[in-house]
């Protein structure tokens, strides 16, 4: 019989006519696969470990999907040796990657059907080129792990440390896609996501690994202590998490910042010819029928709240520059009501300039406008969505000149606005605004800009998250990304409000809580009060990842030891 890498031979064997347990079974036809069968398997697993993201988090698919990658690499390494292992290995992580991201984002072909006369022959590019693609950094992890491979519980650690690592390059890599990294496994619960304060995102996803890989021990480990310390180790890790978890979230709700009062729109309107310029009037009057609707007798409309919230792009049209839409919205807001909206805007030309395709430049931003019409503090997206907002450089004329444009039909694309001192927004009535505009609200560390301008505050109050995510439908799309932004309230420790066109809106506590909502796909109104931030800051949003770089770190310096000793 082949002795697996979790175990040393000759030391502990059983022997060849002892009968072996299912677990172990099941282990080591895993460990001795080859060819397609060991690929498919990987590509299973990979599947499997998708259903612990929102909004699913079946935390033990992780704990499958994660032990079979172990037993995989176990098996890579059987009668083999040097580089060509780790060549497997990174085929493995490749197929385990497809997987997953295949299985975790296939709703995004949904965009691709919005128009579809214009993208549904990119469909399988989005919903199995883009995983092909991502995949790339779990082949990445699983080779690094293979480079400090060993036997028995520090090959755990290599692979925490192999997979976490691979998973913050792709948040970083070519602007980052940190969409379902491995520790929102632990992010979708209220209990276990407290630790996003301390260690963020990527110490989610080191611990995440660390526990849902260890249990592969039992079925591989030299002696009986080998075989279950790792797994007692793991559920000690996950009870200390939800206690901790559990005594961070106080019983009561948090308090509420007195005097602001607000009102989201969620209007539910499809990402299709209904959403035109044609249209114009229809949508304005639309917003303006559900900003004013009365819920309640001390809610009947606009003059019993204090700030009004529309969603990104909430207009076919350049609202600056339509007087007459402006002047309706002006008209219907009370003196010393705010009006927060995202709107696609164009920039002012010197010397009354008139704009050109050539000289245009167009921004996603988040716009305030006060009675009259009057325009106050306006940010502008700095971190656009490849594709959807525009073509990456290299590929910008070669697709342009094949007749291609990105999602957005604005010419040219959107241009980033400027990181450094942008991210705050000043709205009268409300604390300083962290602003967000769509998917960079998956971006953990992003809520501040590096260096903030002159004047502007240390800590804001509150994020501000408007998007639009009625490009994916009823799928775990949107669902996911209400579970991506409410993890950077408890990483802030700052409250969320976050307005979406078909949903979720939400209102959620600087403990992660939502403490008002509207379902998905349904046109209405939700009236909410502020929750205040937390006092001082989180110790995530002191240091940011240092204390994850010191797990990670940690994972790397044991792995090695453990290769070392054997």
């Amino acid at each position: 019989m082949t002795a697996p890498l979790g175990r040393a031979p000759g030391a502990g064997m059983r022997p060849a006519a002892a009968r072996i347990g299912p677990l172990e079974a099941v282990a080591h036809r895993i460990i001795l696969s080859h060819g397609w069968l060991r690929l498919a398997i990987a590509v299973a697993a990979g599947a499997c470990g998708a259903l612990a993201m929102p909004p699913f988090g079946l935390f033990p698919a992780l704990v499958v999907s994660l032990c079979i990658a172990v037993w995989l690499i176990d098996g890579a390494a059987v009668g083999g040796s040097g580089h060509r292992t780790v060549w497997a290995c990174a085929g493995i992580g490749w197929a385990w990657g497809f997987g997953y991201f295949t299985a975790g984002l296939w709703w995004l072909g949904a965009a691709f059907l919005v128009e579809a006369d214009q993208f549904a022959w990119a469909l399988p590019l989005g919903v199995l080129g883009l995983p092909a693609v991502l995949a790339l950094f779990f082949a990445a992890g699983f080779a690094a792990a293979r480079l400090v491979w060993s036997r028995g519980a520090g090959r755990i650690a290599a692979l925490a440390f192999g997979l976490t690592a691979a998973e913050w390059l792709r948040g970083h890599v070519l602007t980052g896609f940190p969409w379902n990294t491995l520790g929102m496994a632990l992010g979708g619960n209220l209990w276990t996501m407290q630790a996003a304060s301390l260690v963020g995102l990527y110490g989610l996803t080191l611990l995440a690994v660390l526990i849902a890989a260890a249990p592969a021990t039992l079925a591989t480990g030299a002696t009986l202590k080998a075989r279950i310390a790792p797994t007692l180790a793991a559920l000690v890790a996950l009870a200390g998490l939800a206690a901790y978890g559990a005594g961070r979230v106080p019983a009561a709700p948090d308090p509420t910042v007195a005097g602001v009062r607000l009102r989201l729109i969620q209007p539910n309107i499809p990402q299709d010819d209904r959403f035109g310029s044609a249209n114009r009037e229809r949508i304005v009057s639309k917003y303006l029928e559900l900003s004013d609707r009365a819920l309640s007798p001390d809610r009947t409309g606009i003059a019993d709240v204090t700030h009004l919230i529309w969603p990104e792009s909430a207009f076919p049209f350049l609202i600056q520059r339509d007087p007459e839409a402006l002047g309706r919205i002006g008209a219907a807001l009370p003196e010393g009501k705010q009006l927060i909206t995202g709107a696609a805007r164009m920039r002012e030309l010197p010397n009354g300039e008139r704009p050109t395709r050539e000289n245009a430049v167009f921004f996603n931003s988040i716009l305030t406008i006060g009675a009259g019409g009057r325009f106050g503090d306006i940010y502008d997206k700095v971190h656009l969505v490849p594709f959807g907002e525009y073509l990456p450089g290299p590929l910008d004329a070669v697709l342009r000149a094949a007749g291609l444009r990105q999602f957005i039909a604005v010419p040219g694309g959107f241009t980033a606005g400027d990181r450094a001192g942008q991210r705050i927004l000043n709205v009268p009535g409300l604390p300083p605004v962290a602003a967000m505009i769509c998917y960079e609200a998956i971006f953990p560390g992003a809520i501040l800009p590096p260096d903030p301008a002159d004047g502007a505050p240390a800590v804001p109050g509150l994020i501000l998250n408007l998007t639009n995510d009625a490009w994916f439908g009823d799928t775990p799309g949107p669902r996911q990304h209400l579970a991506q932004a409410r993890l950077r309230a408890v990483e802030e420790g700052l409250p969320l409000v976050r307005d979406a066109n078909s949903g979720i809106s939400a209102v959620v506590d600087a403990h992660g809580r939502i403490t008002a909502s509207l379902a998905l796909g349904v046109e209405g109104v939700l009236d909410a009060d502020l929750p205040a931030r937390l006092p001082g800051r989180t110790l995530y949003a002191a240091f940011g990842d240092g204390p994850f770089a010191l797990g990670l770190i940690a994972c790397l310096l044991i792995a090695l030891a453990a290769r070392r000793r054997t």
